[in-house]
């Protein structure tokens, strides 16, 4: 998809060793950026809705700001099962590309506040580095305030 659509992009491979920090912050050290260059992407619903939130590893989500940026009143975190049912991939490795059903996509406003970030490539040990933009572009994410 990231190749058809001729946008610059690095993919990183990386190995983690589990140790006591986040799975987020050990990707991040392990790849050798600040845990607020890389996002998660993560699965949620909004009054029944499933959607996509993409927030740097080094801050949570926000449900209720998640449900606001939707214009809903409820936000709850989908199931692992029902993440990966939706969008094909492992938790761990969801990636906000090529995901097998098409939802709304919110990015945090910070994702502006750098010149890449890097994003899950769609498996654990990957990950694409890319500029905010073009990520929003792809994705057809609306940037909102997310982050706790």
């Amino acid at each position: 998809m990231l190749e058809r659509s001729g946008v610059a992009f690095q993919i990183h491979e990386y190995v983690v060793e589990r140790d006591d920090t986040s799975y987020g912050e050990a990707v991040a050290s392990a790849v050798g950026v600040s845990p607020d260059r890389l996002f998660k992407t993560l699965v949620a619903t909004v009054d029944g809705t499933p959607v996509v939130a993409i927030v740097p590893v080094s801050k949570q989500l926000s449900l209720k700001k998640l449900a606001r940026a939707w214009g809903g009143k409820h936000a709850a975190m989908a199931e692992p099962a029902d993440a990966q049912r939706l969008t094909g991939y492992v938790v761990g490795g969801i990636s906000p590309f090529g995901q097998k059903r098409t939802m709304p996509t919110f990015v945090d406003v910070c994702v502006d506040d750098t010149a890449t970030v890097f994003v899950s490539a769609g498996r654990r040990g990957l990950q694409i580095e890319m500029e905010p933009n073009d990520l929003i572009s792809l994705t057809q994410a609306r940037k909102a305030e997310l982050a706790a």
